[in-house]
């Protein structure tokens, strides 16, 4: 077997923008870069065979030069710079190429691919700050290797031989301390109690426990799988109330409290599968998840978001039998892209870094897959610099039949289908369950899964098939706690014996503990009949999806793991899944001491608006839309970006799944992290009332509307964290009971915080709602852009003095006290009316008014439409009365409010249907042609006088600037 290394660059190519943030490392005197692709491909065949290979499958003869064995360009007095994944670490482009190969008639034994850099200098060249730069900017360590001016070896992918040998965990005569110790240094992350569970159960049965058991244990039992803190004891007092109650399960008594009790019929599966079911048509249902990967995209930003919105794919690939995704979702909440470096928390990487590899590691695998990704937001605040948020979410369509969840029953198979077990993963549900600190990125490196899409898609195409054939009887996803969680829970109820030496491997050396927990990417586990083997069998090979047949279900309600026949593991069901000591915390809620500012006597209106446009949490986020694909499936009807141009805002997307149908489904989110330093109960309210706003917006009612719920926290050993948590789900009952809409899934991520030496950084107590509504005819949908000058502008809802937590207050530089209120009874008056209005046609136009208030929302639905807009504040009422100022009028982020187009011969029924519904409507302005954005105050004063032009500008700023290209 020989070896070649094959070389290949685009002809006379420097990438510019690489060597300006190079240099911004204190490499002021480097002077160009070259990148170069190297493969290293061993095998039975020869030189002419590579040079073809290079040829023909590698380079673009128009674009391209390349070389085997030898340098493809000249390297003399540069720097040399390569960089390849660890070995062990998946690299789906690898074997992608091997099939390639394969297809030219080359039997290639192993493939490596890597990067290579020439670096050029003016003169003498300073590399001891090299280093540093290439491991925040270019190579993560967590996956990666590096070699500067030497020579990366040519290594073969493998890994050692694994010899089986059974351990025991010497747990009978340990101590607390020693307890709590063994927790940590085998990164169980199990509290004290839960230790001293564990050593009871097995003092019980006379053993200590295997390494395999103790693990099992502790994937279970995890925050992350079992929800330990929403489902304890809660004593929880209101310092300024001086209330005081218990708290008997947090999640049961508020958001799944408020489904049990409105009950609608159309919910199909509620809380018990991997998604949320809802009535789609009579015969089809719609399910929807939405998970995070918060923690594993803070160290390896592009595999853990690639492999968080790989994972909740496959929830509703996973709910029922099976369903066929149809949309994606992604919100994410980043540090602020333009911190100084140094300001870096330290074993943290940089805000742009993070940024850039989550957002181009879900864009890959949705892209890859053939899912269009239609819905998202992106926040930004410097909490989340070492903790970002990552919210993935996706729906899929389930015939009715396939719906709802199925058991397996003994006698059954346990069949694994998909991508082969790899180290990738190890400790992820455990590692999702703690603080992150400066030295995660190395210690828990294992946690982090690198995904392949295309083979996720092809798993997908092999199980609608032996769904629609019903070739198996049950069906989960392989995701948190890998096969440990997944054959698990589907043998809670019966009982499972696994044999895990038949799991299919990526790589030798895996010992049978890893293969049980590892959550390697692409696996899905179904129980199917030993009589529909075969036929599952050739599904399989002609989908090429690997199947797996490694255990069977039995009647006895015990896990029994086998390796190479002999027993390595053995629990009760009970134990495993109802074994856990339930907690008991304690949540304490203090009113932070707050006031409203002092706001000066003259204010730039104009400048304030561009200052608002053009904040990160504000401006246009056209440079990460336009990376997904939104039109694949060709179902979009409202698109992320819409107007005149193309390149305005929408407040939720629309889409119409079905072929030759009118059938549509909105989706939107709603998260208002801000608001949280004022009042974590209002946060949740607001992010409620915001994604059912943005619904209504795109022409949707409250009409077979659900919600889901994403809760990211802190720490919730803290009182006052979980004092927060408590509100946030408390208002999750109030609100979406007086509208009338339930929760059908949900997820939780604590423990958000960053520890830097003595110092803690926690995350704002941050809510995502996520809703989804069926419209019965999506011909009526209605988009943001205004569509014709002479139209009449109404503001539907009341404006109050709400400007705590407003970015219009964050121009000041303070937070203030008035958080918005959401007066749920009010404003479900207008979501009603305004979905009748829709329903008739009388909407051309409907925005939000949220974040920026009344004049965001003019603004952005002026140049969207490419007209102008004048707004006359004297017909508010409250200004009218001398309630409200200028300011507040204009910036307030009161709830419930929408600004809505209407013509003029509609303007008289639009306003009677707002009255008999007791939806307060106010004329407001109208569209112009004229492009500008006029305002005029409660005295008739011109306060106000913007080009529509200008303030896109301002808009838009971000989206162009340098600093967010693409580095990964």
């Amino acid at each position: 077997m020989d070896t070649y290394r094959l070389e290949i660059a685009v002809k006379d190519a420097r990438d510019e923008t690489l060597a300006r943030e190079l240099r911004g490392f204190n490499l002021p005197d480097l002077a160009a870069v070259r990148e170069i692709r190297v493969y290293t491909v061993a095998g039975d065949f020869s030189l002419a065979d590579a040079a073809r290979a290079a040829r023909e499958f590698f380079a673009d003869a128009v674009v391209d030069i390349f070389a085997v064995n030898a340098a493809v360009l000249d390297e003399t007095g540069q720097t040399i710079l390569e960089i390849r994944r660890k070995n062990g670490v998946m690299n789906p482009a690898e074997q992608s190429i091997k099939r390639g190969l394969q297809q030219l008639g080359l039997r290639p034994d192993w493939v490596r691919q890597s990067r290579k850099y020439l670096l050029a200098w003016r003169g003498t060249p300073d590399l001891a700050p090299l280093k540093n730069a290439v491991e925040k900017l270019l190579a993560n360590v967590v996956i990666e290797e590096f070699f500067i001016d030497e020579n990366a070896p040519s290594q073969k992918p493998v890994a050692a031989p694994y010899v089986f040998k059974k351990v025991s965990v010497p747990l009978a005569a340990l101590n607390d301390d020693e307890l709590v110790a063994l927790s940590r240094r085998q990164q169980l992350y199990m509290s004290l109690a839960e230790m001293k569970r564990a050593q009871q159960y097995f003092a019980e049965l006379g053993r200590d426990p295997t390494d395999i058991e103790l693990e099992t244990v502790a994937q279970t039992w995890s925050e992350h799988c079992g929800h330990k803190t929403f489902k304890g004891l809660i004593n929880y007092t209101d310092a300024t109330t001086g209330e005081t109650r218990v708290i008997d399960n947090l999640l049961k008594s508020t958001v799944a409290q408020v489904t049990r009790e409105l009950s609608p019929e159309w919910c199909w599966s509620v809380f018990v599968d991997n998604s949320g079911v809802i009535e789609f048509t009579p015969e089809m249902g719609v399910g929807f998840k939405v998970e995070t990967h918060n923690h594993p995209s803070a160290i390896e930003p592009y595999g853990g978001a690639g492999t968080g919105i790989g994972g909740c794919i496959r929830d509703p690939m996973g709910t029922g039998l099976g369903g066929q995704p149809i949309m994606n979702t992604d919100i994410f909440c980043f540090g602020l892209p333009d911190l100084p470096d140094d300001q870096t928390p330290r074993g943290c990487l940089h805000p742009r870094r993070i940024m850039n590899g989550v957002v181009a590691g879900v864009r890959d695998y949705g892209n890859r897959m053939g899912i269009p990704t239609a819905n998202g937001a992106l926040l930004f605040d410097e909490r989340y610099t070492g903790n970002p948020l990552v919210f993935c979410g996706n729906l899929a369509l389930i015939p009715k039949k396939y719906a709802t969840r199925r058991r397996p029953v003994s006698g059954e198979l346990v069949i694994v289908v998909g991508g082969g077990t790899g180290r990738d993963g190890i400790h992820g549900a455990t590692f999702s369950s703690v603080e992150l600190d400066e030295n995660s990125e190395m210690v828990s490196s294992g946690a982090v899964q690198i995904g392949n899409p295309i083979e996720q898609k092809k798993v997908l195409d092999f199980l609608l098939r032996a769904r629609d054939a019903e070739l198996y009887s049950a069906l989960t996803d392989c995701g948190a706690g890998g096969l440990s969680s997944a054959v698990g829970e589907m043998g809670e109820e019966c009982g499972v014996e696994v044999d895990l030496d038949q799991a299919p491997l990526k790589y030798a050396g895996l010992n049978y503990t890893e293969i049980w927990i590892s959550e390697a990417q692409e696996r899905m586990v179904i129980a199917a009949a030993e009589a529909n083997l075969a036929a599952l069998r050739k599904l399989a090979d002609e989908e090429n999806v690997t199947l797996a047949v490694i255990g069977k279900f039995r009647a006895d309600k015990k896990l029994r793991l086998r390796y190479q026949g002999e027993s390595v593991g053995e629990l009760t069901m009970d134990f495993l899944h109802d074994g856990c000591p339930r907690r008991t915390l304690t949540a304490k809620w203090e009113a932070p001491n707050l006031s409203e500012p002092v706001l000066p006597d003259a204010v730039n209106y104009g400048a304030v608006l561009k200052k608002i446009l053009s904040a990160w949490n504000v401006c246009s986020k056209e440079w990460v839309i336009r990376q997904y694909d939104h039109e694949v499936q060709g179902a979009s009807v409202i698109k992320p970006l819409g107007g005149a141009a193309h390149d305005s805002p929408n407040d939720a997307a629309v889409i119409a799944p079905l072929l030759g149908q009118t059938t549509g489904l909105a989706v939107a989110n709603g998260i208002n992290p801000k608001y949280s330093d004022l009042d974590p109960y209002w946060m949740a309210a607001n992010a409620i009332d915001e994604a059912l706003r943005n619904i209504i917006a795109v022409g949707g009612s409250l009409d077979r509307c659900a919600l889901l719920d994403n809760f990211c926290w802190g720490n919730c050993d803290k009182p006052d964290r979980l004092a927060g948590l408590v509100r946030a789900a408390q208002a999750c009952y109030d609100i979406a009971k007086i509208y009338g809409v339930p929760f059908v899934s949900g997820k939780d991520s604590l423990n958000n915080e960053y520890g830097v030496g003595e110092r803690t950084i926690c995350i704002p107590g941050t809510l995502l709602i996520s809703a989804m509504a069926v419209l019965p005819d999506c011909r009526r949908a209605v988009s943001a852009d205004l569509k014709n000058g002479g139209n009449y502008l109404y503001i539907v809802g009341d404006t109050r003095n709400e400007l705590g937590g407003s970015h219009f207050y964050a121009t000041l530089g303070v937070v203030g006290k008035n958080v918005p209120v959401v007066n749920a009874v009010a404003n479900k008056k207008i979501f009603t009316a305004l979905a009748a209005a829709t329903a008739t046609g009388l909407c051309k136009s409907m925005h939000d008014c949220a974040e920026g208030g009344l004049a965001v929302a003019a603004a952005e639905m002026a140049f969207g439409g490419g007209l102008g807009a004048t707004l006359d504040l004297s017909n508010l009422p409250p200004v009218l009365a001398g309630e409200l100022t200028t300011a507040q009028a204009l910036f307030s982020e009161s709830s419930g409010r929408l600004l809505v187009e209407v013509t003029h011969a509609d303007a008289y029924t639009f306003e009677q249907l707002m009255k008999r519904h007791g939806a307060p409507c106010t004329h407001i302005g109208g569209a112009t042609l004229a492009p500008e954005l006029r305002v005029y105050d409660a005295k008739k004063n011109l306060v106000m006088s913007e080009n529509i032009g200008d303030l896109k500008a301002a808009w838009q700023e971000k989206s162009r600037v340098e600093s967010l290209e693409l580095r990964v």
